[in-house]
């Protein structure tokens, strides 16, 4: 809410907000719908770790720290599509998993649309536009955004902290789990950059969305994992394995990305 207030709410914002949660949507379909690509990734815990990235606790940190703040609008939209799109349909996704009964119908789904972090954000925004006090508060609130996403990186390290204490194989690349790594590293930035081409997107804005598309499995992946008893292990297999790819793909996608530019 803060940065939203800071910068404003804009065309670009939305623009990649859409573009995040229907193309996350879009490749949800389209490996449901190809058999080939359903027999790689057979849940959607894999599914969903291979698409929804920690772009909240990392990526918008990376965004601070290696592109202009002209772009943060960028950047917080793709946040803002992929987290809302992980936590309306996530839980719907695995509760299909566990009951083929589970129907999405509009009552849930709107509780789900109200409960996403994200969406509260944008309502607390709406509000203070509405009583016109958006440019105080976002003044007010700007500090202390900045120390949650200095946190946020602490948030993430103290759960991969937890993992470590579980002795998960980390390294265990079975069932799928490789195939979740290298969609959601190499594949979905490669899309996301093409994407952003067919949009004419210039060079900082292109890197705003491809690196945001590069972060590792999301948090929210294992939270959701534990909470519907789906596939925990590899939920976290796949979030600590990624983070620590990371550590070396996303340097590299950043090199790249200015080199082809």
């Amino acid at each position: 809410m803060g940065l939203l207030l800071k910068e404003g709410i804009d065309t670009d914002l939305i623009k990649t907000a859409i573009i995040a949660f229907f193309l996350i949507g879009f490749l949800i379909i389209l490996i449901n719908f190809f058999s080939v690509f359903k027999t790689k990734l057979p849940n959607y815990s894999l599914r969903l770790a291979g698409l929804i990235g920690n772009t909240s606790f990392l990526g918008i940190p990376i965004a601070i720290a290696l592109l202009p703040t002209s772009t943060i609008n960028f950047t917080i939209g793709f946040d803002l599509g992929t987290t809302l799109f992980a936590w309306i349909f996530g839980p719907f996704f695995l509760q299909e998993n566990e009951n083929s009964n589970t129907k999405l119908n509009f009552k849930e789904l709107l509780k789900a649309i109200l409960n996403s972090p994200a969406s509260r954000g944008i309502i607390g925004v709406l509000i203070a536009y509405l009583f016109g006090v958006e440019r105080v508060l976002g003044n007010y609130l700007w500090i202390p955004s900045k120390i949650v996403i200095a946190l946020a990186i602490v948030i993430v390290g103290t759960r991969l902290g937890i993992i470590t204490n579980n002795k998960i194989r980390f390294f265990n690349f079975d069932k799928g789990i490789k195939y979740s790594i290298i969609l959601k590293l190499f594949i979905l930035p490669l899309i996301v950059y093409f994407v952003s081409k067919i949009l004419n997107f210039n060079l900082n804005e292109t890197s705003a969305v491809v690196l945001q598309a590069g972060t590792p499995s999301a948090v929210s992946t294992i939270l959701m994992a534990e909470a519907f008893k789906k596939n925990e292990q590899i939920a976290a297999t796949i979030l600590f394995s990624t983070t620590l790819i990371s550590i070396i793909t996303i340097p590299i996608l950043a090199f790249l990305l200015n080199i082809t530019n």
